[in-house]
């Protein structure tokens, strides 16, 4: 017997007025969710998945949104025909809403304890003593430690996963019969990202809870998932049971999507050949600690060790892959070794040590170790050109280059990382987010560099557009014979591009070796745990 439907949505299209005119963002798409059930949308950026989301709690500005047909069907009722008053008594205590990032969505001015009271105060009338006794019990629901000791805690005093939970115990609070999940994992580990998922899907159990699951994730939806919607550029191309979806895919769009899994790229006799390639980097017995301080007279309290006795190695053209959850010391390991962080410790990039020298002795060698960062906007200047972000090393490190030269060698590293050489003019945010990250590559192979620190660099794009950039980066590996550092928590990229893995937690090296050895036999707990949240297992 099929269960109740929830949630109808026939025929929505939304417009939005901007300066340049009305904009079609979605269009006649019609799906439902039912009863107990998981529905997830699943597209590129910019499919229209957010933007139907927010349409069915109406969370457009009102003044340039318009909706210009269909109809969403809540308990008989047309959510785009009633009042504002009716619409604050769906939000809340009948449809609830978990976001992508909890640290923006949670106000940074109150407790997390009084932001999860609020929507019992306010649609269930409870009294504050009631209230909070209600918070609590959701607090330990959601598998809060310490639930009476973090009720008072403000939001950047909890961890990620913590942040992620009391976003859930808010929208679980009035006890809602759907809950819009936007991307409720994107931000966190992947140990913390399989706990979430597997507590909404126990909590669903409980409440009887319709989900509409909203990721980019298709591992993630093919685990979790009943149904699934796949859209593009505002439609629905195509819906199905997810296992059949799966399976027998019907749209060409659907099908290039879970083609863009990213494959193994690199043959198991190029990782062999390595062993007899000259040692680009290692360093040996590397410390870095940070002092936690408090008080007036800001007295150190405690010790973190970020990176505790690393010792590495790193070959010419070959790929480290460097792994483990946030606060293992991943990022903190590859500054240090770059010297852009304080440590103690011996490094030594071609034979030479640089760990004792200055910044005038280590400037010639920058050109020779090069980062590209997680997110591509917030790392290229909004107020420079494409010319003048790819060329800025260039006047930096090859000032005998006259303007003539340094363009024409920009238009050639355009063309080399796959952009067209007439962008030199235009600015970052004409461009999209798989573009941005190729101008942040381009910026730095220019300079032609042996080592490239990688720290998350795909971790901000689409799936497709993740697999051409990693595809991007292959290529230039074997062109230049660059090695790379690649930092990440997203296993599945590293075993596509590394040749060996080193997996890391609280500053130490937990363990080592060849991407498949690591992969297909995990000798450590903490590594299988790792593999295992990842859905690989």
């Amino acid at each position: 017997m099929k269960n109740k439907t929830i949630l109808d949505v026939k025929d929505l299209s939304v417009n939005f007025d901007t300066l340049a005119g009305s904009v079609n963002v979605v269009r006649d798409i019609n799906f439902s969710v039912s009863a107990g059930e998981t529905m997830a949308l699943v597209g590129e950026s910019g499919s229209g998945k957010s933007v139907t989301a927010m349409s069915i709690l109406r969370l457009h500005d009102e003044e340039k949104v318009n909706y210009s047909s269909g109809s969403i069907i809540y308990n008989e009722q047309d959510i785009l025909a009633i009042d504002e008053a009716q619409m604050e008594h769906i939000r809340g205590s009948h449809i609830s809403m978990i976001f992508q990032e909890p640290m923006t969505s949670l106000n940074p001015t109150f407790t997390v304890g009084d932001q999860i009271m609020e929507p019992l105060l306010i649609h269930k009338g409870l009294s504050k003593a009631a209230a909070k006794k209600q918070a609590i019990e959701l607090m330990e629901l959601t598998g809060i430690p310490d639930p009476h000791y973090r009720f008072d805690a403000f939001p950047h005093l909890l961890s990620g996963g913590q942040r992620q939970r009391m976003m859930i115990a808010m929208a679980l609070a009035c006890e809602p019969k759907l809950l819009i999940a936007d991307e409720p994992t994107t931000a966190l580990d992947v140990t913390v990202q399989l706990q979430i998922l597997l507590l909404l899907e126990k909590l669903q159990k409980e409440f009887s809870m319709a989900i509409l699951m909203i990721s980019h994730d298709l591992n993630l939806v093919k685990r979790f998932a009943d149904h699934i919607c796949v859209m593009q550029e505002g439609n629905i191309v195509e819906q199905n049971e997810v296992q059949h979806l799966f399976r027998e895919p019907q749209d060409p769009y659907t099908i290039k999507l879970l083609n863009s899994e990213p494959e193994r790229m690199i043959p198991q006799q190029e990782t062999t050949s390595l062993n007899h390639a000259q040692e680009l980097l290692s360093a040996q017995h590397l410390y870095c600690q940070f002092f936690i301080k408090s008080g007036f007279f800001r007295r150190k309290i405690h010790t973190v060790n970020a990176v505790d006795n690393i010792q590495l190695y790193l070959k010419e053209g070959e790929t480290l892959g460097i792994v483990g959850e946030s606060g293992s010391g991943k990022s903190t390991l590859g500054r240090c070794l770059l010297r852009l962080e304080s440590c103690r410790g011996d490094i030594f990039f071609e034979q030479q040590k640089i760990d004792q020298m200055s910044y005038n002795q280590l400037r010639p060698l920058r050109k020779e170790f090069q980062v590209v960062f997680q997110d591509p906007y917030s790392s290229l200047s909004p107020r420079m050109t494409v010319e003048q972000i790819v060329g800025e090393g260039l006047q930096i490190h090859f000032p005998q280059l006259n303007k003539q030269q340094r363009r024409e060698k920009i238009q050639k590293t355009l063309l080399e990382v796959g952009l067209e050489d007439d962008i030199l003019w235009r600015y970052p945010h004409e461009f999209s987010g798989g573009q941005r990250q190729r101008i942040a590559i381009a910026r730095v192979i220019i300079l032609e560099p042996k080592l490239i620190l990688l720290d998350e660099p795909t971790s901000a794009l689409d799936v497709s557009v993740q697999k051409q950039v990693l595809a991007l980066l292959r290529e230039l590996q074997l062109r230049y014979k660059i090695s790379y550092l690649f930092i990440t928590h997203d296993l599945k990229v590293i075993e596509a591009v590394a040749h060996r893995v080193m997996v890391m937690k609280e500053g130490k090296i937990i363990e080592t070796g060849e991407t498949e050895t690591i992969f297909t036999s995990p000798k450590e707990k903490y590594t299988q745990n790792l593999l295992t949240a990842s859905l690989f297992k």
